[in-house]
């Protein structure tokens, strides 16, 4: 579990407002979840106004993380190191992959009190709180040094956080540095590509909100993993990602996200 002495220089819980719509809540609500609050919810609902389709890309990008991590398993690997994780709710890593090692790292002190909740049977699984772009504070933090060995392979998780990450290139480079070959990162990106009716009301109401988006597409997400290995089917709607089942005829466009898998060689 995390404590005070976990928590990255000039992190402030107390800073972190409940009556602000915050992303790791209002994507539970979207799941589903109960981990949130009316302005969450509120927030949400403002959003799914403009595009209901919202909803499906959250569930579809669950999905595709469920896979991801199945995948990562297949290959070998049992480390898991979950950047802007949120709430850890019903699918996520550690349900998905009893046997896993997971670090779950967000900066919401709520959303890391509720993981801390879920979490508190597991001696497999810990929630951190520290800014991702910490690396030094992730990397460095008692419960990742006690539940990641990096002389063996790791899955880096970054799903669903990077288009709220103005510039993540020499955070994802470090952290890339600290992986042992074989490791992967997992991506998904929130996209303009999508060209959805609604996209430019959606980066209005979260800049509104204190937490603009930023649009990425394909050749963006390539350059952000260049050096790694881009595994097939490459870069590709989430749900087009080694889907389980025949895809069920739905514009994979609604997914409104990319999903990668690099390997560092």
């Amino acid at each position: 579990m995390s404590d005070d002495s976990e928590r990255s220089p000039g992190l402030d819980p107390a800073a972190i407002d409940p009556e602000r719509p915050h992303p790791a809540r209002i994507y539970d609500y979207l799941l589903g979840g109960a981990c949130n609050f009316a302005p969450d919810r509120e927030f949400a609902d403002r959003f799914l106004a403009v595009m209901p389709a919202a909803k499906t890309a959250a569930l579809l990008n669950r999905d595709f993380l469920r896979r991801a991590v199945r995948e990562s398993r297949a290959a070998g690997i049992t480390q898991f190191l979950d950047l802007g994780s949120g709430i850890p709710a019903v699918g996520n890593v550690h349900d998905t992959v009893p046997d896993a090692r997971v670090v779950y790292v967000d900066s919401d002190p709520i959303a890391v009190a509720h993981s801390e909740i879920v979490l508190r049977d597991s001696d497999r699984a810990v929630a951190l709180l520290a800014d991702m772009l910490d690396t030094d504070a992730v990397l460095g933090a008692r419960a990742t040094r006690e539940l990641i060995d990096f002389e063996q392979p790791v899955a880096l998780l970054m799903v669903a956080i990077l288009h709220f990450v103005a510039e993540p290139e020499e955070a994802i480079r470090r952290y890339v540095e600290a992986l042992a070959p074989g490791s992967v990162l997992v991506i998904t990106h929130g996209t303009g590509e999508a060209k959805l009716p609604g996209s430019d009301q959606v980066l209005a109401l979260y800049a509104e909100n204190g937490t603009p988006g930023v649009d990425r597409g394909k050749a963006d997400l390539l350059a952000l993993v260049e050096g790694l290995e881009v595994l097939e089917p490459g870069v590709v709607w989430t749900p087009q990602w080694r889907p389980d089942t025949e895809l069920d005829g739905r514009d994979p466009r609604e997914s409104m996200a990319y999903a990668l898998v690099a390997r560092k060689p």
